[in-house]
């Protein structure tokens, strides 16, 4: 596997983990994201991911049920993104971003991964399930939010930072910066 295709696996095993121990019911639950249930916070990780991929060409196929089966629908979406980014073609696809020329690889490593980890933590926490994030995976979201300087708050990324609480460990810290109480 390519490095994209790699750190995209490892970001979905974590994810799945806590998708797989959210209890039927938990999938309504409210989110730290406002206005949006656990399920909307995965369905909107399937859907940026598909508009993302199939924008720039890439087949995907049909759209997963995140009403039916959340965790069966990311497992489906995961494990054909993961067979299209094997190709080292894929990842290698240029393109004019957001913040100027990147590739597919580069998108998928720089926002989508990291989206990952950050609503990983939101559905865990809608549903009381461990919601930690390893040192790596703070340090990818640190260096995330700082790449992508004030465009982190645009509508639709992150809230504005609130303040930690005074005790707060770095988690804490690096989730207030994204809007979140830890």
């Amino acid at each position: 596997m390519n490095s994209t295709a790699t750190q995209y696996e490892t970001a979905h095993r974590a994810l799945t983990a806590v998708l797989d121990a959210v209890p039927a019911g938990g999938w309504t639950n409210p989110s730290p994201c406002d206005g949006w249930t656990a399920r909307d916070v995965l369905r909107h990780l399937i859907e940026t991911q598909r508009e993302f991929l199939t924008g720039h060409d890439i087949d995907l196929g049909d759209a997963p049920d995140t009403d039916t089966d959340p965790a069966g629908a990311w497992r489906d979406h995961a494990k054909r993104v993961t067979e299209a980014i094997c190709d080292d073609a894929v990842p290698s696809i240029e393109y004019d971003g957001h913040f100027g020329p990147t590739t597919v690889g580069g998108t998928l490593e720089q926002f989508y991964i990291w989206d990952m980890l950050v609503h990983r933590w939101d559905i865990a926490r809608s549903v009381g399930a461990h919601a930690a994030l390893s040192d790596a995976e703070l340090d990818r979201i640190e260096s995330g939010a700082d790449s992508f300087g004030e465009a982190l708050y645009m509508d639709g990324i992150c809230r504005p930072g609130v303040e930690a609480a005074p005790d707060a460990g770095r988690q804490g810290r690096v989730l207030a910066r994204l809007g979140r109480k830890a």
